[in-house]
C-alpha cells in the first residue's frame, strides 16, 4: 500500500513538474532557422547525360523535357511543423534549405517551388524564404544552363464550411527573383468571408503536449511560438491597394476575385494554380467548380494550369455519384448505394440499424432517418454522428471504387474533368470556360519534392502519412470520444477534422507527382514560358516522357494549344516509360551532401536511374465536349476513355495516331487529352483501403494502411501514368 502511495505521489510530482515546465516552455519558444543550403551543384556531366537520354527518346526537333515540383511545404507551414512534432514521431521541422537540397541532390529535379501557406508566413518568414530561394538559385551559377531553377511561391489556402463559400486552394508562383519582382507580403485567404483557421487552439494543445512529453518540450514551445506570431499579426485593409499597405500586416483576399485584383495591383508575372478541389479531407460535400466560372472568379491570364494529382491523391476523374441529393427547395435526400459508391449518409443508416437492439421497428427507422440527415449536415466530419465509431464501421463510404490513386473522399464536381466540361455564355459568342493545362506535384510537407521516383514502402517522409509514436500518445490524441447513448446519433458542429480522417486518410497519401515541361532550354525563362503556354504535363511520380500534338497543319500544335477547325482533328501521341531505379544514391549526390544527410534528408535513396526503361502498356485518350447550356448534364459529355490503344512491349515506347471524324458535324467544341499508362509496378497505397466484398459485392471489411506497422508495406500493383495537357479544338466561329 505504501509503495502504491509513493508511486501515486511520484506521478503527481511528475505532472506538476511537467505543467510548470510547459508553462516555462511557453515563454521560451523561438523561431526556426531557414537552414544552410549545400553549396555544391549537381555534376554538369550528370545533368548533360540525363538531358541526352531524354532527347534520344524524343521525336526529332523536340524541346527539352524537364521535370519539377511546384508544391512543396517547409516548417513555415504550420501543418508541416505540426506533423514534425515528437508526439507524432516526427523527424523535426524541415527548413527551406532542406527543400532546396532535396530537390537538387535527392530528387535531381530541374525546377521546383516552395509554396508555404500564406496565412502562416510572417513578414520575417516570407523574407527568409525569398532569400533561401535566391541562395538555392545562386548555387547553380549565373549561366543559362542551371542544374536547378527555384521559383518563389506561396499557397492561398481557402476553406469554407459549406459549398457556396468554399473556393479551395491555389498556389501562386512568380517568375522573377528580385525584390522588385515578387510581392512584399504573401496574400492569404483571410479577411471577411468565412474561412476556417484550424490553428487557433493548436498552440495551447502543443504546449500541453510538453506535460506528457517533457523531454521534447522545446519542440512544442517553438510550435506555440510560431502560432502566437501568426495570430498576433493584424489584418491589412482588404479594400486598399496592395502597394499602399504596410509590411507588418496580414494581407487577405477572401475570394478569388480579390486575389486576382491584388496580383494585378502588384503587376508581377505570376501563375495561379488551383489544387485539391476534389479532396474530401476539407472540401464540403457537393462542392463544385461552377461558382468559379462566375465573372471575376477566374483569371484566364494567370489561372492557366491545374494540379491534377499530388501526394494527396488524383483529382482527375468525374463520377456521376453524389454525396447526397438536394432538390429545388434545398431538401436533402440520401441516395442508395451503387456498385461503385457507398454514400456515407447511407452507411450511417446501416450503423444505426446495427444498434437497434431493443428498439421498436418504428423507433429504429426514425433513428435511421435521423442518422442519415445528421450525416448529410456534418460536412467532412461524418463519423462524429456516432462518437466512438471508426473505419471498421464506416467501411469504404465516400470513396469511389473506380479510379487511380484517388483523393480521399473524392468530390465529383471538384474534379478536373468536371471543370473542363463547364461552359457559360460570354460576349461575342465566345464561351467562358476553364482552359487548364495539367500538372502534377507533391504537396509534400517534409520539404521533400517529388519523392515518387521510388516506391519501396518508406511510408513516412516520402508521403505525408503520420501518426502517434506509440499507443500512449495515440490514446491522448484519440478524438473519437465516448457516446452518451450508442443508440442515438448526435448533431455535429462543423469542423475540419475527424477521427475517421485520421484513421483512413493514411490510405490516400502517396509519394508525390511531377510536372514536366517542354522547354526550349533549361533556363528560368524557358521553363516559365512553357508553363505559360501550357506545354506541360503531369505524372504520378515516374519520369515518363510524353508528347501529344494536333497534326492537321503544316507544323504540329503541341499539348496546351487552342485551334479552330472545320475538319476532323488529327492527333499524334508518343510516350516512353520511365527509367528503372537503382538502389541508393549516385556518387555526386553522396559527395555533395555527405553520408549523414543522405540518410536523414534523402532517406538513403535518391533518383538513380539505370539505362533500362519501363514499358508503356497503353495510351488512353479522353474527350470532353463542354456544355452548350449551363444546365446541360455533364455525364455524357465526359468520355473516359474515348479511345484506348494497347502498346507492344517495347523499351522504345509507344506512338499512335488517331482522328475524330465526328467533330465537324457535331456542332460542339471538344477538349482532348492523352494518358500514358506504364506496365504495373508496386506502389504505396495502390489499393487504398483494401476493401473486401461479400458474395453480393457489398463492402464487408476494410484494412487501412497501418502507418506505424513495419510489416505492412501498403504496396499494391498499379499502372503509373502521365496526363498530357489538353488540346482545345473549337468549331470555326
Amino acid at each position: 500500500m505504501r509503495a502504491l502511495l509513493y508511486a501515486a505521489l511520484g506521478l503527481v510530482v511528475l505532472l506538476v513538474a511537467g505543467v510548470l515546465l510547459a508553462v516555462w516552455a511557453g515563454r521560451q519558444g523561438e523561431d526556426q532557422p531557414p537552414g544552410a543550403i549545400a553549396t555544391t551543384p549537381r555534376a554538369a556531366q550528370g545533368v548533360a547525360a540525363r538531358s541526352e537520354a531524354q532527347r534520344a527518346a524524343a521525336p526529332p526537333g523536340s524541346k527539352h523535357v524537364l521535370f519539377g515540383d511546384l508544391h512543396v511545404h517547409t516548417t513555415y507551414s504550420l501543418d508541416a511543423f505540426f506533423t514534425a512534432m515528437p508526439i507524432l514521431a516526427g523527424e523535426g521541422a524541415p527548413p527551406p534549405a532542406d527543400a532546396c537540397d532535396f530537390a537538387r541532390h535527392c530528387a535531381a529535379l530541374d525546377f521546383f517551388s516552395i509554396t508555404d501557406h500564406a496565412s502562416e508566413l510572417t513578414p520575417d518568414h516570407w523574407a527568409r524564404e525569398k532569400e533561401a530561394v535566391r541562395q538555392c538559385n545562386a548555387v547553380a551559377g549565373a549561366g543559362s544552363d542551371p542544374d536547378l531553377v527555384a521559383f518563389h511561391g506561396f499557397e492561398w489556402t481557402q476553406i469554407g464550411s459549406i459549398p457556396e463559400r468554399h473556393y479551395g486552394h491555389k498556389n501562386v508562383i512568380f517568375r522573377g527573383l528580385g525584390e522588385e519582382e515578387v510581392p512584399a507580403r504573401p496574400i492569404t485567404s483571410f479577411g471577411g468571408v468565412e474561412n476556417i483557421n484550424p490553428w487557433h487552439d493548436a498552440a495551447g494543445a502543443m504546449r500541453a503536449a510538453g506535460v506528457v512529453d517533457p523531454a521534447n518540450w522545446k519542440a512544442y514551445a517553438d510550435f506555440g511560438w510560431k502560432v502566437d506570431q501568426m495570430l498576433a499579426m493584424p489584418m491589412c485593409d482588404t479594400g486598399a491597394n496592395t502597394r499602399d499597405l504596410p509590411l507588418d500586416c496580414m494581407e487577405g483576399a477572401p475570394t478569388p476575385d480579390v486575389l486576382f485584383r491584388k496580383l494585378d495591383e502588384w503587376g508581377f508575372d505570376s501563375l495561379v494554380i488551383p489544387h485539391g478541389n476534389a479532396w474530401g479531407s476539407y472540401t464540403p460535400p457537393n462542392s463544385s467548380w461552377d461558382k468559379q466560372l462566375e465573372p471575376g472568379m477566374h483569371d484566364p491570364k494567370r489561372q492557366r494550369l491545374v494540379e491534377i494529382m499530388s501526394g494527396h491523391g488524383n483529382s482527375e476523374q468525374y463520377g456521376a455519384f453524389r454525396e447526397f441529393l438536394v432538390d429545388d427547395q434545398g431538401h436533402k435526400t440520401c441516395p442508395e448505394p451503387s456498385e461503385d459508391y457507398l454514400p456515407c449518409c447511407w452507411q450511417a443508416g446501416e450503423i444505426m440499424r446495427q444498434r437497434c437492439d431493443g428498439l421498436s421497428p418504428q423507433e429504429c427507422e426514425r433513428r435511421v432517418a435521423r442518422a442519415k440527415r445528421l450525416t448529410m449536415e456534418a460536412g467532412v466530419a461524418v463519423d462524429k454522428v456516432f462518437p466512438g465509431s471508426g473505419a471498421e464501421d464506416w467501411l469504404d463510404c465516400g470513396q469511389p471504387r473506380r479510379g487511380f490513386k484517388a483523393a480521399y473522399g473524392l468530390r465529383p464536381r471538384g474534379t478536373v474533368q468536371y471543370a473542363m466540361s463547364l461552359s457559360r455564355p460570354e460576349a461575342e459568342g465566345v464561351p467562358r470556360r476553364f482552359r487548364f493545362g495539367f500538372i502534377s506535384s507533391s504537396d509534400n510537407h517534409t520539404g521533400r519534392a517529388a519523392t515518387g521516383f521510388k516506391q519501396d514502402g518508406a511510408k513516412r517522409g516520402r508521403t505525408d502519412m503520420t501518426g502517434p509514436r506509440n499507443e500512449f500518445y495515440r490514446s491522448l490524441l484519440d478524438r473519437r470520444g465516448s457516446p452518451d447513448d450508442p443508440q442515438q446519433p448526435v448533431e455535429v458542429a462543423v469542423s475540419l477534422g475527424s477521427q475517421l480522417q485520421i484513421e483512413r486518410i493514411a490510405s490516400f497519401f502517396y509519394p508525390g507527382g511531377l510536372v514536366a515541361v517542354h522547354a526550349a532550354s533549361r533556363s528560368r525563362d524557358a521553363i516559365w514560358e512553357a508553363l505559360e503556354r501550357r506545354e506541360v504535363y503531369g505524372t504520378s511520380g515516374p519520369r515518363i516522357l510524353l508528347w501529344f500534338d494536333l497534326v492537321n497543319g503544316a507544323a504540329p500544335l503541341p499539348m496546351g494549344s487552342e485551334s479552330e477547325l472545320g475538319e476532323p482533328p488529327r492527333f499524334r501521341v508518343r510516350a516512353v516509360g520511365s527509367f528503372v531505379q537503382k538502389p541508393g544514391c549516385p556518387a555526386d549526390a553522396a559527395s555533395a551532401l555527405g553520408a549523414e544527410r543522405i540518410a536523414n534528408l534523402c532517406l538513403g535513396e535518391c533518383y538513380h536511374p539505370e539505362d533500362r526503361r519501363r514499358r508503356i502498356a497503353a495510351i488512353e485518350v479522353v474527350r470532353v465536349r463542354p456544355q452548350l447550356r449551363a444546365d446541360e448534364e455533364v455525364t455524357p459529355l465526359i468520355e473516359d476513355p474515348w479511345r484506348v490503344f494497347p502498346c507492344e512491349a517495347s523499351p522504345d515506347g509507344c506512338e499512335v495516331e488517331f482522328a475524330d471524324p465526328d467533330f465537324p458535324g457535331s456542332g460542339r467544341d471538344a477538349v482532348y487529352y492523352a494518358r500514358a499508362l506504364q506496365e504495373p509496378t508496386p506502389a504505396l497505397n495502390g489499393a487504398n483501403l483494401r476493401t473486401r466484398f461479400d458474395e453480393k459485392g457489398r463492402p464487408a471489411v476494410v484494412r487501412p494502411c497501418a502507418v506505424d506497422d513495419p510489416s505492412d508495406d501498403c504496396l499494391a500493383p498499379v499502372q503509373e501514368r502521365a496526363w498530357s495537357s489538353p488540346i482545345f479544338v473549337d468549331q470555326v466561329r
